[in-house]
């Protein structure tokens, strides 16, 4: 490999903001320092002047569609999406065609996906109402969790069995990631619906259906049985500022049995946005209110929500251009994540050590990620360069999503991502994908 030498550049990492030079050996960081010594030969120098240097994303929930809906996306335009958005690593879901429920086909994914992707990678084993057998059997120093629908979303993977769910908490050993919401609820809200309007509800009412209400009840019921068991227990997605009560910023992540995620488009959107987006910006758990989201950033900022996260999960426009009750929830964030982060930060919600904390560091220390997530000497060079100072339209048909559009469309965000480095190789730079590039397999401290 290549020695790489970054000047001048400004460090975001740790929770401070500094000039450093950065060196890079053989795929890992050699030295940081104002001061490093003279270059060796055959150096590649980049010049940061102007250009702030973080740790790549490590976005712990995509749906990369692979195996099964590949007309939607696979592993390779999904990784080139997310190395353009400077997400070094993912961690990707189980409700492919077929569901991953058995380690076959988990170990099936990770084959396909060493010969595909440009970033790292990690795959969750999945959960269903009759495969706690297999579940068990998997192996938490090469596998980041199990993940488990507590509520139905796309695909049929709902596991809604209270001993199934009871057996899993009692007895798996590993992070379990949960998505929470109470299928009653939800089927209790919709009733009424089809009635009023026939198969042309206004999307509006998606929150309305997917409520507020059934968040919480099926966060608080994952909630109680982790605390009951001392399951280590990750929320996904969450919401809803009534949520946001279950979770506690008064002990350091490290010791936390229960952890919570945020998600972009909950971040970014409300629900005044189902008038100019529409089903683009229908997904589960729904985009709620101004004042969901504004508990939602406290949450993130004050503690209580640990990581931020895209939930990057293309369907094609064909797919959304249906009915409220046959659009597929779901959409592509991967390649502006990052940028619209950065955004909301130039607003004054979040600093810039904050973001590198809830994207890089937090998600590294919760799944216990081996020698990433950091800007350390000795850690992977897994690093992004990105300009404050840019520009970056979003423009349909020129995103390197498969499905070929994004909810950002007719955004114009306010920085650039200039360069991204995957294991101190080029993944990503001056808007090229280095497609002869593979990532490598995501390995945990456990």
């Amino acid at each position: 490999m290549a020695i790489i030498r970054i000047l001048n550049a400004t460090l975001v990492n740790e929770g401070k903001v500094f000039k450093a030079d950065v060196e890079i050996e053989n795929g890992v960081i050699a030295e940081i320092s104002s001061g490093l010594p003279p270059i060796k030969p055959h150096t590649e120098v980049i010049d940061g002047s102007g250009l702030h240097l973080l740790p790549g994303l490590i976005d712990d929930q995509v749906h990369f569609r692979e195996p099964g809906l590949t007309h939607k996306a696979d592993l390779t335009t999904e990784s080139r999406a997310a190395v353009a958005g400077d997400i070094t690593s993912f961690m990707e879901m189980p409700n492919t065609v077929p569901n991953t429920f058995t380690q076959e086909l988990l170990e099936a994914k990770y084959q396909r996906v060493a010969e595909t992707s440009v970033a790292n990678y990690s795959f969750f084993m999945g959960v269903s109402n009759d495969n706690l057998p297999e579940v068990l059997k998997t192996d938490g120093k090469r596998v980041c969790g199990v993940k488990v629908f507590m509520g139905s979303s796309t695909g049929n993977m709902l596991v809604d069995n209270p001993s199934t769910l009871d057996n899993l908490f009692k007895e798996c050993p590993l992070l379990i990631a949960a998505h929470c919401e109470d299928e009653q609820t939800i089927q209790k809200n919709m009733a009424d619906y089809p009635t009023r309007y026939g198969e042309e509800v206004p999307v509006k009412y998606h929150p309305v259906i997917r409520s507020a209400e059934a968040c919480y009840r099926s966060s608080s019921v994952a909630a109680e049985l982790a605390t009951r068991h001392n399951t280590r227990l990750h929320i996904l997605h969450i919401s809803t500022a009534r949520e946001t009560s279950l979770f506690r910023n008064d002990v350091p992540l490290f010791e936390k049995r229960l952890t919570a995620e945020a998600c972009i488009h909950h971040l970014w959107f409300t629900d005044a946005d189902y008038e100019s987006k529409g089903n683009l910006i229908k997904w589960n758990p729904a985009v709620k209110s101004a004042a969901d989201r504004e508990a939602v950033r406290k949450a993130v900022i004050d503690g209580r929500i640990d990581v931020i996260a895209t939930d990057h999960a293309p369907h094609t426009l064909q797919e959304k251009d249906a009915t409220y009750s046959k659009a597929p929830s779901g959409g592509p964030l991967v390649e502006h994540g990052l940028l619209a982060l950065l955004e909301i930060a130039k607003q004054g919600v979040f600093s810039l050590e904050q973001i590198v904390q809830k994207t890089s560091h937090n998600v590294a220390e919760m799944f216990q990620i081996y020698m990433r997530g950091f800007i350390r000497k000795g850690y992977a060079a897994d690093l992004v360069l990105v300009d404050l100072n840019g520009q970056t339209e979003v423009k349909r048909g020129e995103v390197r999503y498969k499905c070929g559009w994004s909810p950002f469309e007719g955004t114009t965000f306010s920085a650039r991502i200039t360069h991204t480095l995957v294991n101190g190789q080029w993944a990503y730079r001056d808007g090229i994908v280095n497609d002869d590039l593979r990532g490598a397999r995501l390995n945990f401290y456990r």
